[in-house]
């Protein structure tokens, strides 16, 4: 109920001010002692105009800033002694918008057009009785406080912004800090270990040629394998160094995903339906991640034979699925290790959803749909 009724109050609370106080200068209008003349009809449109203009002060300050002070103008010229609310709220708003010159210039203007208002209407009157009745209306110390309260809120506003600046600067260097030390700990632990498989790969495949022999398949896998993880490394750091970077891995590479998990006598098939689409780098990478992942699951755990990816371009989504025919028991529930629960969190961190769990029909499943344009 408290979150519908500060819904309500966000979006009618300009309109409720602005009746209230319309209604509240009405009954002003209707109680006041004033003489009935041939005006009254337009004081009391212009009394009432003064208030209801406030439901725009939000989008127009100044311009409802001028229609207040023209209105209360107005009906003080028609006689009547209706205290200026309206423009009391209209200062205070302007002013917290910063139109503090604007304020200023327009709230001098209508404290000496107001005196000459009240001597149009009492012509035969002594001018020190039209300056009290333009007193009556609008008085100084009322402006002044509007003004003050106006800019006391509109200076807390600019700290308050100025503070969550602050925060947002310090998150932004300190999650920098972060991913330079993430960095420098992935290229030391890492980049030894990959080099020296790359090179020893590549020395037994240059030992066997050497010798005519045949190089095995397993060991070429090892060679490109070491090839893959160096650049993906590489990309990798340099996305922590410098994350506007785009990520260098997306849909594009599923095919060579395909051709890997071949080289290593895993017969896989991918298959894409509907027409490609462009869908936003998050989810382009996040996809073939998870292509990625269940395909190394697959050849590391899974005893498969075979493997089927297919990735289908729907409507405000991406599916994706990876198939094997390995070893997994229909009906048990997967152990989540790291891979999955990476998946999982990528494809949650985007609003989609993910399925892992072995086939009916033997074998193991991961489906994934990702939204192209917003939560699912």
């Amino acid at each position: 109920m408290s979150t519908a009724l500060s819904g309500f109050w966000a979006r009618f609370s300009g309109w409720v001010i602005a009746i209230a106080v319309a209604a509240v200068l009405l009954v002003s209008a209707l109680t006041g002692d004033h003489p009935g003349t041939d005006l009254d009809v337009l004081g009391y449109a212009l009394v009432v105009t003064s208030g209801l203009a406030l439901a725009a002060v939000r989008r127009a300050p100044v311009a409802v800033l001028v229609v207040a002070g023209l209105c209360v103008v107005g009906y003080k010229a028609a006689g009547f002694e209706v205290p200026a609310v309206a423009y009391l709220f209209a200062v205070y708003a302007a002013v917290r918008a910063g139109h503090r010159i604007t304020t200023l210039a327009v709230s001098v203007a209508l404290l000496v057009a107001l005196p000459l208002a009240a001597m149009a209407f009492t012509a035969d009157g002594p001018v020190s009785e039209a300056f009290a009745q333009a007193r009556d209306v609008l008085e100084l110390a009322w402006l002044i406080a509007a003004g003050a309260a106006g800019e006391a809120l509109r200076q807390a506003e600019r700290r308050a912004d100025e503070a969550e600046r602050t925060r947002e600067e310090t998150a932004r260097l300190r999650a920098a800090e972060e991913r330079l030390h993430i960095a420098r700990e992935l290229h030391d632990s890492l980049t030894h270990q990959i080099s020296i498989i790359k090179v020893q790969a590549g020395v037994a495949v240059h030992l066997a040629r050497k010798r005519g022999e045949q190089v095995p398949e397993a060991l070429l896998a090892i060679q490109e394998a070491g090839r893959e993880a160096t650049r993906e490394l590489r990309a990798t750091l340099e996305t922590l160094r410098d994350d506007t970077k785009p990520p260098s891995h997306g849909l594009d590479r599923v095919p060579d995903l395909v051709e890997r998990a071949r080289g290593i006598g895993l017969e896989t098939t991918l298959t894409i339906e509907g027409p490609r689409q462009d869908v936003p780098a998050a989810v382009d990478q996040t996809a073939y991640r998870i292509v990625q992942e269940s395909l190394t699951n697959t050849a590391r755990h899974a005893a498969a034979t075979t493997a089927s990816i297919q990735i289908d371009y729907r409507p405000g989504t991406l599916a994706i699925r990876v198939d094997d025919d390995g070893r997994a028991t229909p009906g048990t529930a997967p152990v989540p290790g790291v891979g999955l629960l990476g998946m999982r969190e990528r494809v949650t961190a985007l609003g989609g959803r993910l399925r892992a769990e072995p086939r009916s029909e033997g074998g193991f499943s991961v489906q994934a749909e990702l939204p192209v344009g917003g939560p699912l």
